[in-house]
């Protein structure tokens, strides 16, 4: 036998020896739990697992109402963003109309404005009030330019508003354009 291979017997026979089944420690020992108890354990995970999973359906019915509402007042916002050049033009010519003499071309444009502005309004299109002197707010108006304040009360505050802002809904679809005074 070589030196090696004697190192190992020895070692081998000088390690303990690992209790086989019949030499159980009596401290370690627990006792085995009963078929109810294991069964009771097992309704107690799948009462959890439940209980987690209707959580989350509930968490996932609410988000999905949520964006389903959302959607449904947004969704005419193309629509409406396309019609604003139209409403636009539409206070022009009466602003023009408005200096003829004309009066039943008037009348009759703007019958047809009213009309196109209370069925926006009806679907949610609603102006952004901005009026000259108002206070600058750069969350709700779009500065296009400054100009020296005509007097000092308007320094930072708007001088004249360019184009009219609409929102739809609570959100806004145009910001207003205004001039600001420096």
């Amino acid at each position: 036998m070589s030196k090696k291979n004697k190192e190992k017997v020895a070692v081998a026979e000088e390690a303990p020896q690992a209790p086989n089944a019949t030499q159980k420690n009596e401290k370690n020992e627990l006792p085995e739990p009963s078929p109810l108890e294991l069964l009771q354990d097992e309704m107690e995970k799948e009462k959890d697992r439940y209980l987690r999973l209707f959580a989350e359906f509930e968490n996932y019915k609410r988000r999905t109402g949520k964006e389903r509402l959302e959607l449904f007042k947004t969704a005419s916002q193309d629509v409406m963003v396309s019609l604003l050049p139209i409403l636009d033009d539409f206070e022009r010519a009466l602003k023009e109309i408005e200096k003829s003499e004309e009066d039943t071309l008037f009348k009759g444009v703007e019958l047809i404005h009213q009309k196109l502005k209370e069925t926006l309004r009806q679907k949610g299109l609603e102006v952004v009030v901005t009026q000259a002197g108002d206070d600058f707010d750069s969350e709700l108006h779009e500065a296009v330019t400054q100009i020296p304040a005509p007097s000092d009360d308007l320094k930072g505050k708007i001088v004249d508003v360019l184009e009219k802002g609409y929102q739809l809904g609570e959100k806004i679809i145009r910001y207003p354009k205004v001039v600001t005074g420096q």
